[in-house]
């Protein structure tokens, strides 16, 4: 199954010149806790999450409309494209520990996302074995707490590498 088929679309996106105040609002008006953020060109480079805005206002003691986006947004990020396999993701989010993947298309523009909600969502309906199995293990990889885990695979560059030996760091 290619990730294209499950991945949550269309999404919603945030300039990288923005606030923090500009990422939450999006936030709460889409329902989500991720916002990948894009450059001038449309290409992703970097995600905020609600708990990065939660740090951010806490360890700089200052209001999310002073923040830029840009001290605060994950910039070493793993990233799916939209004809990798539903297995290939499901690897990245276990040695990533990632519970969400922006997916991008050629150009490294996001087109979608893919979270452990999609996949739970996909293992109710598919009601097989192998599907459960295999969403249990991610949940259990992903939430592994980090002092515990083995460091995702890096190439060369120092980026998290796909499980299909692509580089999936988009930065």
């Amino acid at each position: 199954m290619r990730i294209q088929e499950i991945m949550s679309h269309p999404i919603v996106t945030c300039p990288v010149d923005s606030t923090l105040h500009h990422a939450a609002r999006l936030m709460w008006e889409y329902d989500c806790g991720i916002i990948p953020i894009v450059g001038d060109d449309g290409r992703l480079v970097g995600v905020v999450t609600d708990r990065d805005a939660c740090m951010a206002a806490y360890t700089q003691g200052r209001p999310l409309s002073e923040i830029p986006i840009a001290t605060a947004m994950a910039k070493d990020v793993v990233a799916s494209h939209t004809s990798d396999t539903l297995e290939a993701v499901e690897s990245l989010m276990k040695a990533s520990q990632v519970r969400r993947v922006p997916v991008v298309d050629g150009e490294y523009r996001p087109v979608g996302l893919v979270s452990i909600n999609d996949l739970a969502r996909l293992a109710a309906r598919a009601h097989r074995n192998g599907v459960d199995r295999q969403v249990v293990e991610t949940l259990a990889a992903v939430s592994q707490p980090r002092g515990n885990a083995e460091p995702a695979a890096r190439d060369s560059a120092g980026g998290v590498k796909a499980a299909e030996d692509r580089v999936a760091v988009v930065v």
